[in-house]
């Protein structure tokens, strides 16, 4: 009885160690998992560093190849075609020009044309985010959500979730 005692003992000392150990490499692999996510944001900014200057030197390059072929040709003023170099080098530069200018309604409109589907407001805007449009305010999707309410374009399908209405509707309407 007395070994028997002894084993269940050992046992469990044996449990209470794995248990141990077994929290140590949780929150191991919590600080490990961590580290990762925070590479790949080191990353992911690295590349996009790297594709602004290349994009940069490119944009350098084609600068000069306009400015040297418009000293060739003294009747064409060279002002116009650089500035629109300009324009296109900073929507190169910024990679967010897919929506500049739009409005939310209408670069929602085509947002949901691309992607053929209903979509949450909350995605909407993050979308919108990333392709350049800047909605200010405390709470942006809700301006997005209340922007797409009140516009006949759009039908909520479900809790600020919209689609785009077909224009066969709106043209009868």
């Amino acid at each position: 009885m007395e070994e028997l005692k002894d084993i269940i003992g050992g046992l469990e000392q044996r449990i209470t160690v794995y248990k141990s150990r077994l929290q140590e490499l949780q929150k191991k692999r919590d600080r490990l998992d961590e580290e990762v996510r925070t590479i790949k944001k080191y990353l992911e900014l690295a590349e996009t560093l790297y594709r602004v200057e290349l994009d940069k030197a490119k944009l350098a390059n084609l600068s000069n190849q306009i400015i040297n072929t418009d000293k060739d040709k003294p009747s064409k003023p060279s002002t116009p075609v650089l500035v629109d170099v300009t324009d296109q080098s900073m929507e190169l530069l910024l990679g967010k020009s897919k929506y500049v200018g739009m409005s939310v309604p209408q670069a929602a409109i085509t947002l949901l044309k691309e992607a053929g589907r209903p979509m949450h407001a909350k995605d909407i805007y993050l979308k919108l985010l990333e392709g350049g449009v800047r909605i200010r305010g405390k709470t942006p999707v809700t301006s997005v959500a209340i922007s797409l309410k009140r516009d006949k374009r759009f039908r909520k399908v479900a809790p600020n979730t919209f689609e785009l209405v077909e224009e066969k509707v709106l043209q009868s309407a």
